[in-house]
């Protein structure tokens, strides 16, 4: 308890130190007279000769955010929503890909954690596939399915399944051999042998691997959602730089950062609820 108190505070120090250090720099200052008008255009005026920061202070942050959080779920047309829907769209694309690929990679990773065969076989493709970038698939992905949004769902599956399929299967290979042969002896068949005595010995694994596939299918969808546009929490931060809205841009991080940090605390819970003490 003492610990948690003093690390929270600690964190606390940390953020007011970053705000405070943020807070110095964008003070105004004196500059010469403005070089480039186009870049006075862009920035304003009073921010090309110096008198104000291009960058948004943490009260310009502090406003915009409360703007967001009165009325997250406005839609006022197809580049005009709020956050909170974007973030909805983003959501829902990541459930869609990460549910396939859990489909697909828990299956497939028990088959290979269970046949040296298969694993041999299939390595050399996973090795291949595991290291590619979204950014690769997504032009592929375009051109084949011609749908935003479905190509936008195949990357986050393609991206994510890997370290689902590669936890499960060394999850299922790793089930100490005594209790498999305790099983064999007790003539259990295969199927219940799986559920009963290979998928508890291997969750905790398992349940480590959805753990990183989540977080990597929230950052693919970022990128995705800034080529293929139209809706999502990355074609909200993209179209925010496109009206140079920093302020806007720190906001979309920011709830990017936020929604990351709870879909990875839901499955450290989920982690800790299939993990059992020795």
């Amino acid at each position: 308890m003492r610990l948690r108190l003093l690390s929270g505070v600690l964190s606390v120090l940390i953020l007011a130190l970053l705000v405070g250090a943020w807070h110095l720099a964008t003070l105004p200052k004196g500059g010469a007279a403005v070089a480039d008008s186009e870049y006075a255009k862009l920035v304003g005026a009073q921010a090309a000769v110096g008198a104000k920061s291009a960058f948004p202070t943490p009260a310009d942050l502090g406003r915009k955010l409360a703007e967001h959080v009165r009325d997250p779920f406005y839609d006022k047309g197809p580049n005009d929503k709020g956050i909170g829907v974007q973030l909805g769209f983003s959501i829902l694309r990541v459930l869609l890909g990460f549910s396939l690929a859990a489909l697909v990679a828990l299956p497939a990773g028990f088959l290979i954690g269970m046949s040296p065969l298969a694993y041999r076989a299939l390595d050399p493709f996973i090795q291949v596939l595991k290291p590619i970038s979204p950014l690769a698939w997504m032009p592929l992905a375009l051109f084949t399915l011609k749908d935003s949004n479905v190509s936008a769902v195949f990357v986050i599956f393609i991206c994510s399944i890997w370290p689902m399929l590669i936890n499960t299967a060394f999850g299922v290979a790793a089930v100490r051999r005594e209790w498999l042969n305790v099983a064999k002896t007790l003539e259990v068949t295969p199927l219940r042998k799986a559920f009963t005595v290979i998928l508890p010995a291997a969750a905790p694994t398992i349940m480590t691997g959805m753990r990183i596939s989540i977080g990597i299918a929230w950052l693919v969808i970022v990128a995705a959602e800034m080529l293929v546009g139209g809706t999502g929490i990355g074609y909200f931060v993209w179209n925010e730089w496109n009206n140079l809205s920093i302020a806007n841009i720190l906001s979309g991080i920011l709830a990017i950062g936020l929604v990351g940090m709870l879909l990875d605390l839901l499955f450290s819970r989920l982690q800790q609820a299939v993990t059992y003490a020795d």
